[in-house]
């Protein structure tokens, strides 16, 4: 096989690295000036963007360590039995790119993840020793995001904590039986043991020791994982149910949904197209409700009999239409947890509204002016000055529907 350059691993293992959800893509069109017109690049560099808790976009260099893999999974355009053109850098390759991306202020980070080459332990040591050469040999303070391998040693995932941000580790799909379907050789019962051995070595580095002293940092930033969606038949109750346990369990900051991509020389058994993106997008809006706004899986999912989200609509403005006889409610003086569940009121506006309301009785225009969704709230609430007609489910959900489009013909 011929010597690939730098710049062609890069190209290579930075489009592998693009099914790895654990960041946000920028969703910038394929642009690039290659081509010698203009200047500048959209894609192909390797670089995507995440999003910190407090909304800040930061820009990572996101690759794989390599593609080769000597696992097999079926939904996996890297396994073992895949016929793709294959590109592995070396640890000093990954720590000269992270530096000089670095430097030229095109990232503030690295996210890394790899295929398994040879065995899972010497994956996970090249992994580390890149982390610890940026850490310890550049003195580099910028994020590091690990995708880390359950199969390795308890020592290496322990050394990984110390120098990486967050680590991850994936559970690949809703189920076990999924799992075992379409990733034999994957365990899922070693994926909760690495995940639980993650939370446990954070809980014991934030516990003071019996002189005082707080244990060294461990992965600051807390674990995440992602799941699969659309590959095998998991309705989306079962996979919030999932993400539920997940994060009960393991103290995650985040499950990811990836939509499933059709991959060349597929196995019979999964699907021919990928599910609709807009179901993600769905899955992420409930994953969020769950999180901040106190609603559980039962509650997301009862608006359909089939277990999935409502495409249309966002689950909870589809809740809402499913449950007309719980409002309108008044702003003025509802509880916290009942406003969360208002259509259009988001926690910061929640907040503004039980903060403004001990001073004064709130009018319309005044959640204008705290940022209200009022397009969505209006027919839900009532204020001082406003009170919506009565208005039946068929009629407001074909208001809140998107308008129908002229698909093309060729």
């Amino acid at each position: 096989m011929a010597t690939l350059t730098l710049d062609q691993k890069l190209a290579i293992l930075s489009d592998a690295a693009k099914y790895d959800a654990s960041c946000a893509s920028s969703g910038g069109q394929r642009r690039d000036s290659r081509d010698g017109k203009g200047i500048g690049s959209t894609t192909g560099s390797g670089i995507c963007h995440a999003y910190a808790p407090d909304g800040r976009c930061i820009s990572l260099l996101k690759i794989l360590m390599t593609n080769f893999c000597i696992y097999d999974c079926a939904y996996c355009v890297n396994r073992v039995s895949s016929n793709v053109t294959r590109a592995r850098f070396t640890p000093e390759e990954v720590v000269t790119l992270t530096l000089e991306f670095y430097r030229r202020n095109y990232v503030e980070g690295l996210f890394l993840s790899s295929g398994i080459i040879r065995t899972p332990d010497d994956t996970m040591a090249d992994m580390v020793r890149i982390a610890r050469m940026l850490r310890e040999d550049h003195g580099f303070r910028g994020y590091i995001h690990l995708k880390t391998i359950p199969d390795a040693s308890p020592d290496l995932l322990d050394e990984a904590g110390r120098y990486a941000d967050r680590l991850s580790i994936n559970v690949e799909l809703p189920t076990d039986a999924a799992v075992k379907s379409y990733a034999p050789e994957k365990s899922p019962a070693r994926i909760r043991k690495a995940m639980a051995d993650v939370r446990l070595r954070k809980e014991e580095a934030g516990d003071k020791t019996h002189t005082g002293r707080r244990a060294p940092k461990f992965a600051p930033a807390g674990q995440s994982t992602q799941m699969i969606v659309g590959a095998d038949g998991a309705t989306d109750a079962t996979i919030l149910q999932s993400s539920t346990r997940l994060y009960a369990s393991y103290g995650l900051k985040r499950v990811y949904y990836s939509a499933f991509s059709p991959i060349p020389d597929a196995s019979a058994a999964l699907p021919l197209i990928s599910p609709p993106l807009v179901r993600e997008h769905r899955l992420y809006q409930a994953d969020w409700l769950m999180r901040f706004y106190g609603f559980d899986v039962g509650e997301i999912t009862s608006a359909r009999p089939d277990g999935n989200l409502d495409l249309t609509i966002d689950p909870k403005l589809a809740w809402a239409l499913a449950n007309r006889h719980a409002f309108p409610v008044d702003v003025n003086r509802a509880e916290r947890e009942t406003l969360l569940r208002v259509p259009g009121l988001g926690t910061k506006t929640v907040k503004r509204i039980l903060a403004a309301r001990r001073h004064r009785t709130l009018r319309y225009d005044d959640l204008v002016r705290m940022g209200a969704n009022l397009k969505n709230a209006r027919p839900f609430l009532t204020t001082l000055d406003w009170r919506p007609r009565n208005l039946d489910t068929a009629d407001l959900k074909a208001r809140f529907a998107p308008p129908p489009e002229q698909l093309s013909l060729f």
